[in-house]
């Protein structure tokens, strides 16, 4: 991804959680995705990891459930090769930053999301 298509993917993906809308956020995400978060082991996976699309889409439905006031702000955006890193804070005033990896259809790979605070 060029950087216009960066941030064009990045406010999409934030606008797609803002609104609620889980097949927006979905569409963000490829068939063989890998989550690794400290949420993760709260809501879905002692380990942390959420592996495939099917269970992504009941963790975000369960955070959706759990914080149904959330809300991003985007803070940063930064890019590399075959990756894109979202700064951002959420409804409780966190920061957080997700490095995604995202294959050559656009799709996010893997996610490794880390939190401050």
């Amino acid at each position: 991804m060029g950087e216009g298509e960066v941030h064009q993917f990045a406010n999409h993906w934030v606008a797609s959680w803002n609104s609620h809308d889980l097949d927006a956020i979905m569409s963000h995400y490829d068939n063989d995705v890998v989550l690794v978060s400290p949420v993760a082991k709260i809501l879905m996976d002692p380990a942390g990891t959420v592996r495939g699309k099917a269970a992504l889409r009941l963790y975000f439905e369960r955070g959706l459930e759990v914080f149904p006031n959330l809300q991003f702000e985007l803070i940063d955006v930064m890019w590399g090769i075959s990756s894109v890193v979202l700064h951002y804070v959420n409804q409780r005033g966190t920061k957080v930053a997700e490095y995604m990896e995202v294959n050559e259809e656009g799709k996010v790979t893997r996610v490794v999301a880390n939190y401050n605070g």
